[in-house]
């Protein structure tokens, strides 16, 4: 671990529903004040990662086809051309405000194999000690797994949790398309209460978590249960909130929002 932690770091997960409309394309506002508010949060002190869905929803937009792909080529040309596109823009805003970006690959094999997961821990601390935001993707271009849903990362939630621990951070914040957890499907059920925390995530939670709920999204409220079970392992807080780039701002000043998975045991820093 670098010696220069003393800032604290934030991974922020924003899904494929964030970025983009329901007709596949960009949805440029969002982007842009998602990189804004992670920007200004760098200069406050803390260090910011991005896991960022959305490359397969951008190349497809890009290539100019109707309609999200099904045969797993056209999946990973379409991810290869919308990441590009995806870096682009994201680069372009971040220097906007005088930020530097990176880019990181990551496939199972990565995480999985000790020394490759070593390296990856080595150049996250790098990046963030020299005021860099690595922006993370799942390399679709290579890993069938995720865009089969065969042993899926979730829409990246799965890989955002093992991001956070990878770099060590102290919290991790999964944007998503409703307010958090419910005790029951907000969708289907007018008298679903929100959850505001989570210290132990047992059956009933389990049993209230649903599938995916968006078209261009593949990551469900199990697949985010299952990334806040990494980080509570690790001691790292997870919060689940509304794809709103602002409420990081009512995050890190410690507001009320969303559903916030604790740590199960105490630590330093303000989200524990």
């Amino acid at each position: 671990m670098s010696q220069n932690h003393a800032m604290q770091r934030i991974v922020v997960k924003v899904g494929s529903s964030s970025l983009t409309y329901p007709n596949g394309k960009l949805n440029i506002g969002c982007l842009e004040k998602l990189v804004r508010v992670i920007s200004d949060l760098q200069n406050r002190g803390y260090q910011m990662v991005l896991v960022s869905s959305g490359a397969v929803a951008v190349g497809t937009a890009k290539l100019g086809w109707a309609e999200r792909p099904r045969d797993i080529r056209m999946k990973q040309a379409a991810a290869a051309v919308g990441q590009c596109e995806l870096m682009h823009i994201y680069d372009k805003i971040f220097l906007e405000y005088g930020i530097k970006s990176a880019q990181v690959l990551l496939t199972r094999e990565n995480i999985t194999n000790e020394e490759q997961r070593a390296n990856i821990h080595a150049t996250f601390d790098i990046l963030l000690d020299t005021n860099v935001v690595p922006i993370v993707n799942e390399n679709d271009t290579v890993a069938t797994a995720e865009l089969e849903c065969i042993e899926t990362f979730g829409d990246n939630d799965t890989l955002s949790a093992v991001v956070a621990r990878v770099c060590s951070a102290d919290l991790l914040v999964l944007f998503t398309d409703i307010e958090g957890l419910y005790d029951a499907n907000p969708r289907e059920n007018p008298n679903a209460h929100l959850i505001n925390r989570v210290e132990k995530i047992d059956a009933s939670l389990w049993a209230a978590a649903g599938g995916p709920g968006s078209t261009h999204g593949t990551g469900g409220m199990a697949t985010k249960l299952g990334a806040a079970e990494l980080c509570m392992d690790a001691g790292i807080s997870m919060l689940i909130t509304r794809g709103e780039a602002e409420r990081l701002y009512d995050i890190v000043e410690g507001k009320p929002v969303g559903t916030l998975f604790k740590r199960p045991r105490q630590g330093a820093g303000s989200f524990s």
